[in-house]
């Protein structure tokens, strides 16, 4: 009887302290007006707004980065051109990223094309300004130009090559060409994203699901520079392999740049630290071939000139 008393006691007593400290926390925080200003702006109780401080504090940095902010080149939030941001639903907050107006007018402009860790000149990318001074390019071409003729009844393309040849350019470029028809189409740099994902996986509830499930339902997806990431057991299984996996059973357009040849991609995956896995690598290339049609493309760097 005493032991359960004093069990109870515990319990009670963590449960103040873990109250206190958030107290304490949300106190600190509420020295900064900013921090005030969005906490006013949700008109939600105290005790629930404390236990969202860290949350809040993370929307904060967010909202003071975007002030005075010249455009998406000099963005310094997590997620280029969102903002990490609270709504209020009923008597609880969802936190998820929001546009910010340079990033709606880039989407306005591209056709509602998304990007992830995207430079500006891939995002500007058109299909008009493609260099057809190579073989290898005409050949791509060729493939693009049918691919849009029978859209959506084509198949996507696994484009690897040299590097600097170009292979990001063109496939964005054709994003682009179907943003425009209204298709929702995302671009990915997987290298960046993955390092993202990890991060939102393990410190904002809910965002990993939020940009995981745009790349899975999205119309038409591009998976840049696959092969260039730091493979893991995680990033190949639980991501790349779930994801294709998804888009192969609903039919979802997917494209892929790479260094790699598809066997140098499945040499690559094969080993996460100092365990080979080749069954598991053999499958992501399986479900990489039934999405895509693999073409090379070899030229000089374009990025030296």
């Amino acid at each position: 009887m005493i032991e359960a008393k004093d069990m109870r006691v515990n319990k009670v007593k963590k449960i103040k302290d873990v109250e206190d400290i958030l107290e304490k926390n949300f106190l600190l925080a509420a020295k900064d007006e900013y921090f005030c200003k969005l906490c006013n702006s949700l008109d939600m109780d105290k005790k629930q707004l404390k236990k969202y401080t860290t949350k809040l504090e993370s929307s904060v940095r967010e909202l003071k980065n975007c002030k005075g902010c010249k455009g998406l080149e000099c963005c310094k939030n997590e997620v280029n051109g969102y903002i990490y941001y609270p709504i209020k639903k009923n008597d609880y907050l969802v936190f998820s990223y929001e546009a910010c107006k340079y990033k709606k007018e880039e989407e306005e402009n591209s056709g509602g094309v998304i990007y992830y860790e995207t430079s500006k000149a891939i995002r500007d990318a058109r299909m008009k300004d493609i260099y057809l001074d190579e073989a290898s390019r005409v050949e791509v071409m060729k493939y693009i130009k049918s691919f849009i003729k029978n859209y959506p009844n084509s198949k996507g393309i696994y484009l690897h090559g040299s590097f600097g040849s170009g292979k990001s350019y063109i496939l964005n470029a054709l994003l682009n060409e179907l943003g425009k028809r209204k298709e929702k189409c995302v671009s990915i740099y997987y290298p960046k994203l993955l390092k993202n994902l990890k991060s939102s996986f393990n410190s904002k509830a809910g965002d990993y699901d939020i940009i995981y499930n745009e790349l899975e339902t999205c119309d038409v997806l591009l998976i840049d520079d696959i092969g260039a990431e730091n493979n893991t057991a995680w990033a190949r299984d639980e991501v790349l392999g779930i994801l294709l996996q998804s888009r192969m059973d609903n039919k979802k357009l997917t494209f892929f740049t790479s260094n790699m040849t598809l066997e140098e991609l499945e040499e690559h995956l094969s080993y996460t630290n100092d365990r080979c896995e080749r069954v598991k690598a053999r499958r992501i290339i399986e479900r990489i071939k039934e999405l895509a049609k693999p073409i090379e493309l070899v030229g000089e760097n374009k990025r030296d000139k």
